[in-house]
């Protein structure tokens, strides 16, 4: 077992390009270096609200499109709106100067190997998607966006659908956002989180759901709701993070005054175990917290291992800093815990301007420095954020805080001149605990390109290896806006820890200038596409005809990018299935049908040419 002792003697700034049973986490023992704290509430008792086992929409109508709904779109300043908008528009007028065409840097590292992937959240009339994902070690995997809940296979299969307010099924939600989900390795469930986000004090909730057993999408869940305003002082909750313990369930958010303007962050401690069991939930709060941190980044092991006591959690700054704001909760709810507030130099940071995109002049919102993702392993806290890599250029910042000598490492990767990557999510790909090798999947979008989805390997010792397209854009987003789209607000990434590969789920452009999102396997090594030489050319569908989900097969015989279309009798495009490289030998994707209507399509296969490789005729039909 480790101990989590801190001293402080060096701080590191960039630039350098077995397995146990648990980790303990004790209190830091330099208690000089805590240059604040946080308030404690008393011990509160929320009773479970009963269970969740009713059906899921029909699944074979998972809807391509749907109604709009009227945007809500409660998207509250941060404490420092005005430095940050005009820290965007100078570097708006620098970043124009600097364009330059560019193709992505080749590092000849591990480059990570794109899996089986498939369509994933649909836009349901919001924007961004906050889409997140957790897979179990049974293969289910959980993803959700502002307001679905969907649960699949690891094939793609469709086991649950449903939107979250029919989901939940309480008279007092009327509209939810921000959702997020976690499978917990040592109890073998899932937490469930999302918000009623009505932005009015008396109404804001935290919706939170613990999955019944390892498959909820039979089984169910347990549901309880806490209040968003625990201060009663006229405040709603929203920026949900999530993280777990051994023991505890910890959420975190911002608090903002209904009449307007940032509160302050909060901290719930939860007993995980209540949840599991239906029974009445107790937690406390923190409040009042040093450093007045902007969105609270807690984090859970990287590798599934028993964690704890406490947690760490760490915070940047919105409009950037050269520090960072570590905190270290050093107990559960039953012992006598403390939140220790310390301040770890790093490199410089700052905000980038925003993002452009093919075939519109609307900007997509970079955002600003706030810690998106992470996870501590063996000593180090991982986590990572976007920032300036050059001329107002965004891209990855990647962090390896050490918790023993209170140093952190920090290194960044983008394409500054050509393009812009964004809202990164990181997991652990590591055979041991002692190996910081990582996956972060994030976006990218450029004047020349619609906004995508990526991923990208950081080995041991700090090396990247070049991004691999996951799903490319169909077209450019301009929902909400003319001039400047919500891009974001997070992307899902997680470990399947009883295989050590990483899935994601990313937000990218669709033909109908809105948003979807895109599930993903990335693994390191032969763990991803089938490559088994062959010259055979005929595409393999099945089934055939398709009544949901479907797998294709097919073989090159060299390596090459590729696009995949679904086509209508009429040779017109219905659907882009994916844009990306393919391996030589045979390849294998799933899909599913959508709301098409029954009828005779085409399964297309170009080249980056344009030129047809492979073509299929399929039947689909409207139920089996």
């Amino acid at each position: 077992m480790e101990n989590k002792a801190v001293s402080f003697i060096i701080t590191l700034h960039l630039l350098v390009f077995t397995s146990v049973f648990g980790q303990d986490l004790k209190p830091i023992t330099d208690q000089s270096k805590i240059v604040g704290n946080g308030v404690k509430s008393g011990q509160i008792s929320s009773v479970c609200l009963g269970d969740e086992t009713a059906p899921s929409l029909d699944l074979n109508w998972k809807p391509l499109l749907v109604t709009k709904k009227e945007l809500k779109e409660f998207h509250p300043e941060v404490p420092d709106e005005e430095k940050l908008d005009s820290i965007k528009k100078a570097k708006q007028l620098i970043k124009q100067e600097s364009f330059r065409p560019n193709a992505e840097n080749d590092n000849q590292k591990t480059t990570p190997i794109l899996g089986v992937n498939w369509l994933g959240n649909l836009n349901s009339g919001s924007s961004p998607l906050d889409n997140n994902i957790a897979i179990s070690n049974g293969g289910i995997i959980v993803s959700v966006s502002n307001d679905i809940l969907e649960i699949d296979d690891s094939q793609g299969s469709l086991l649950y659908y449903n939107d979250f307010v029919t989901f939940f099924n309480s008279s007092s939600i009327e509209d939810v956002c921000d959702p997020v989900v976690l499978y917990d390795n040592q109890a073998d469930r899932f937490i469930l989180f999302f918000q009623e986000c009505s932005g009015t004090a008396a109404n804001s909730k935290l919706c939170i759901a613990f999955s019944k057993t390892n498959n909820p999408s039979v089984d169910g869940w347990w549901k309880y709701l806490i209040t968003g305003n625990p201060l009663n002082d006229g405040s709603w909750f929203d920026y949900p993070k999530m993280s777990i313990s051994s023991n505890e369930l910890y959420i975190t958010g911002n608090l903002f005054y209904e009449t307007g303007g940032f509160n302050e962050a909060i901290l719930y401690q939860i007993d995980k175990s209540d949840g599991y069991n239906g029974a009445a939930l107790t937690w406390q709060y923190w409040h009042n917290i040093s450093g007045s941190p902007f969105t609270l980044l807690p984090v859970g092991h990287g590798q599934g291992l028993n964690f704890g006591p406490g947690c760490y959690l760490v915070a940047t700054e919105s409009s950037g800093s050269s520090s960072i704001d570590l905190y270290d909760l050093t107990d559960y709810m039953s012992g006598n815990p403390s939140l220790n507030h310390y301040v770890i130099p790093t490199t410089s940071y700052s905000p980038a301007a925003n993002a452009n995109q093919l075939g519109s002049s609307c900007m997509l919102d970079n955002g600003d420095c706030r810690s998106l993702s992470g996870f501590y392993l063996d000593g180090t806290i991982h986590f990572v954020f976007h920032s300036d890599i050059g001329n107002g250029w965004n891209g990855i910042n990647y962090n390896r805080l050490s918790v023993s000598n209170g140093s952190n490492l920090s290194a960044m990767i983008g394409l500054e001149g050509s393009y812009d990557y964004s809202y990164p999510a990181i997991a652990s790909i590591g055979n041991s605990i002692t190996d910081k090798s990582v996956i972060i999947g994030f976006l990218r979008s450029g004047s020349d390109i619609y906004p995508q989805v990526r991923a990208i390997n950081c080995d041991n010792t700090m090396a990247w290896s070049s991004s691999i397209l996951v799903k490319g854009g169909d077209d450019f987003a301009s929902y909400t806006s003319a001039t400047t789209e919500r891009w974001g607000d997070y992307t899902g990434a997680c470990r399947k820890y009883n295989s050590g590969n990483v899935w994601i789920n990313g937000m990218y452009g669709n033909f109908e200038n809105e948003w979807d999102t895109w599930i993903a396997e990335i693994s390191i090594g032969q763990n991803g596409l089938e490559e088994t030489p062959s010259s055979t050319s005929k595409i393999k569908v099945s089934p055939n005809p398709i009544y949901y989900n479907y797998s294709i097969e097919f073989n090159l015989e060299q390596s090459k990018e590729i696009e995949i279309h679904l086509i209508d009798q009429n040779g017109n495009i219905i659907k882009s299935l994916y844009s990306g490289y393919a391996h030589s030998g045979t390849n294998k994707f799933s899909f599913n049908k959508g709301m098409l209507p029954s009828g005779m399509y085409f399964l297309e296969i170009l080249d980056k040419s344009k030129n047809k490789i492979q073509n299929e005729k399929i039947i689909i039909s409207s139920s089996n």
